[in-house]
């Protein structure tokens, strides 16, 4: 078909109608995305012809990832989330901010309030299946010095793939905690080796990755946020090396530099100076932040999680949330 309506002063008229700029209220940035968003939607429609039944397969497409909550999921699978993390890198390096652990994708499964601990904690309920590891790291600024009293907090699936909240099996915290990290910089956790983890097979996800041809696995991966005074605040999260999807994440949160080696550690003695019952696993992941000085960049930014905490409410009701 040869027909292009898109550029006809009928059609820009009718998009710059429905952004609103016929009207005084409303707000000036959501009018021109709206019609950015509109414009760019209507002339892919003229350019591929897309026809009646794609549009409203599609329209009962994303009804039925908003029912099922899988926007989130979605996202990343679409690559937004990594493009977030590209331009933040750009920025950084404008800003002349090099150097500190990479960033990478938060993912939608992150739950505030978290159970603290200093230095230490153990992160598996008593009857958590799975391997046990040894988490292990030190928090310093890029010049090397330990930071004591940074805010390491870490989040992973059990050997089955589900995340506690989420997943009813579990209590609400298991495989979630806060540690605040000892004198020298250092935090420790006892938990077990996460598996990754697979899009529910025909969810509404897997129908958008299925008709590209891709698939829907992640790898084993452990996520963090990490904080401290005075630096840059991190979001980022370390893929298991050995996992046959580490460098085929279908959410493209793999860095190079993020993937770590799970050591086996069958020494009587090490296993007894962790005061284990047996083998188990050790990974060793170091963290290293950037400086910065301005109070926004010291604080994860503002979306909606599952749980609220005192820092994402207060931001909210001071009006710092932007939708």
């Amino acid at each position: 078909m040869t027909v292009k309506i898109f550029d006809t002063p009928e059609v820009q008229t009718f998009i710059r109608t429905i952004a609103g700029f016929d009207q005084n209220g409303g707000s000036d940035r959501a009018k021109h995305i709206v019609q950015r968003l509109v414009g760019d939607l209507f002339k892919l429609i003229d350019d591929f012809n897309v026809t009646e039944e794609e549009y409203w397969a599609t329209v009962n497409l994303l009804n039925a990832l908003g029912s099922q909550t899988q926007f989130g999921l979605l996202s990343p699978g679409l690559g937004f989330d990594h493009f977030l993390d590209m331009r933040h890198d750009a920025i950084d390096a404008e800003a002349q901010l090099t150097g500190g652990t990479p960033r990478t994708i938060e993912g939608p499964l992150y739950v505030a309030g978290a159970p603290e601990a200093e230095g230490f904690a153990r992160m598996d309920d008593e009857g958590t299946e799975g391997e046990t590891m040894w988490l292990t790291g030190q928090v310093r600024n890029v010049d090397g010095t330990p930071i004591a009293g940074a805010k390491v907090e870490i989040w992973h699936a059990n050997d089955k793939g589900g995340y506690s909240f989420f997943d009813p099996s579990q209590s609400e915290y298991n495989l979630r905690r806060t540690i605040y990290t000892d004198g020298e910089g250092r935090y420790t956790a006892r938990s077990i080796i996460p598996s990754g983890y697979g899009v529910p097979e025909g969810a509404p996800t897997d129908v958008v990755l299925k008709a590209l041809g891709r698939h829907g696995e992640r790898p084993a991966h452990i996520h963090y946020f990490v904080s401290a005074p005075g630096h840059q605040h991190l979001t980022t999260q370390i893929n298991l090396a050995g996992d046959p999807y580490t460098f085929d994440d279908f959410a493209f949160a793999t860095r190079e530099e993020l993937v770590i080696p799970a050591e086996r550690i069958e020494s009587p003695e090490e296993i007894a100076r962790r005061e284990l019952d047996g083998p188990f696993s050790e990974v060793v992941f170091d963290v290293e932040l950037t400086a910065a000085a301005a109070p926004e960049l010291q604080t994860r930014h503002i979306r909606p999680r599952a749980k609220e905490d005192e820092q994402d409410l207060a931001s909210k009701l001071a009006g710092t949330a932007k939708v």
